[in-house]
């Protein structure tokens, strides 16, 4: 594919066992907006972004990624991937159409080489939003979505292929190999990372803080509340965005960010850094040492229902 047709991440869908347990968690402690319900569903917002909904949450016996979505500027592009990704034999769920999510709009989905569900979709109502004032330690908008895979280089082709994501850095280890890839489908250092594990799973879904001074407050915010902080604060070197990790109440790992690279796409070129070093995990020295409490946090559980549509 020569035309990159996705314009930006929209979403990340969640199915978990206790939807009261995490509706709770992303609204009252990590200060996502409850948009719109269903039965056995939630829809939450941003306050900052235009997106309807930049979490899904669903009723579920287990716990899984259900879908991951992307925007496509038109639905003239939405009609081309899926003519090209059924050209190419990728097993479309839904044909372009209606969406029946709030804010409508015209998408489809399909299944990735590895069976997680992707949504591609235009079109779709702006959220009426709003500045994040000085000081509000709430999320702007969802950053970026890290997956779990047993097999990364051939997710990293796929997507590449297929909906043109574009490497920006690689993070290597001496003695374990190349271990996370960083895709872009914009300006953004990463849309979307891929780290080697030992299923498919989410390794974290970030989000995006006003600034700085809004990112330690709402760090900070969590630590008084008795969240269990799994890593940072820090700032990463791939991407130069800071960090600090949290597990929700079904034990997904989440991110507060801020600052994540802008690049100029004609004029990147990838690097390839050794997270051994200490700076490249942790420019500032701040955070606490990436290990394998850390890492072993990060694989999370195996997603159930690889290759199994999730209800609308």
């Amino acid at each position: 594919m020569s035309k990159r047709l996705i314009t930006h991440l929209r979403h990340v869908a969640l199915a978990v066992p206790d939807l009261r347990k995490q509706l709770d968690f992303f609204t009252d402690t990590w200060g996502l907006v409850t948009e719109h319900t269903d039965t056995g569903v939630a829809f939450l917002a941003a306050a900052g972004s235009p997106e309807q909904y930049v979490v899904r949450l669903r009723q579920a016996p287990g716990k899984r990624i259900d879908l991951i979505s992307f925007g496509a500027a038109n639905a003239a592009d939405v009609d081309t991937l899926a003519e090209q990704l059924a050209r190419d034999g990728v097993q479309l769920i839904n044909e372009p159409g209606d969406l029946q999510t709030p804010g409508g709009g015209y998408g489809f989905r399909f299944f990735d080489n590895e069976g997680r569900t992707v949504e591609i979709s235009s079109d779709v109502d702006v959220r009426s939003h709003r500045a994040i004032e000085e000081g509000e330690d709430i999320p702007v908008r969802l950053s970026h979505v890290v997956v779990n895979s047993a097999d990364p280089e051939g997710t990293r082709a796929f997507y590449e292929k297929h909906l043109s994501f574009a490497l920006s850095d690689t993070l290597m280890h001496p003695r374990m190999g190349e271990m996370m890839w960083f895709m872009r489908v914009n300006g953004w250092h990463h849309s979307l990372a891929i780290a080697r594990g030992p299923h498919a799973s989410l390794h974290h879904a970030s989000f995006e803080m006003r600034g700085l001074d809004e990112y330690m407050r709402g760090t900070g915010r969590l630590l008084r509340a008795g969240v269990e902080k799994i890593w940072g604060p820090g700032r990463h070197l791939a991407g130069n965005n800071t960090f600090s990790y949290f597990l929700d109440p079904h034990g997904n790992t989440v991110e507060y960010t801020t600052e994540l690279e802008i690049l100029d796409e004609d004029t990147w070129h990838p690097h390839v850094y050794d997270f051994s070093k200490p700076e490249v995990s942790d420019q500032w020295g701040t955070a606490n040492a990436m290990n394998e409490f850390v890492a072993s946090r990060s694989f999370n559980d195996p997603d159930d229902g690889l290759f199994v549509a999730p209800p609308v």
